[in-house]
């Protein structure tokens, strides 16, 4: 009497959809990490003379700026501080386009079997 095994655990890679997910996880994360730095740095009044606080100002500037001019106002200051309102209003926009591109990559993925 002979009793064959079947090897039923089978190695496959994440698919197409799961890799996209994984990808623009990572895009928007850095995106909402650099908005949420400068709304920081803003509102501790860093120097503007230091590079990496110019850098992380430039950088999220380029994510900022659709946004401005969506209010009356782009930010408040007070005594040398900054709230940037543009940057509040960039972090909750860029989420909820993240929401909806997972939620579009969602449709493509593969159900387990």
């Amino acid at each position: 009497m002979t009793i064959h095994q079947v090897d039923t655990t089978t190695t496959t890679g994440p698919s197409g959809a799961e890799i996209g997910q994984r990808i623009a996880g990572l895009a928007f994360g850095l995106i909402q990490l650099v908005i949420g730095a400068r709304i920081v740095l803003l509102l501790l009044n860093a120097r503007t003379t230091n590079d990496l606080v110019t850098g992380i100002l430039n950088v999220s500037q380029v994510f900022v700026a659709p946004f401005e001019g969506i209010l009356r106002t782009n930010s408040l200051h007070a005594s040398g501080a900054v709230f940037d309102l543009a940057a509040v209003l960039a972090l909750v926009g860029w989420t909820v386009i993240e929401v909806i591109v997972f939620a579009v990559l969602a449709i493509f993925r593969r159900e387990p079997a």
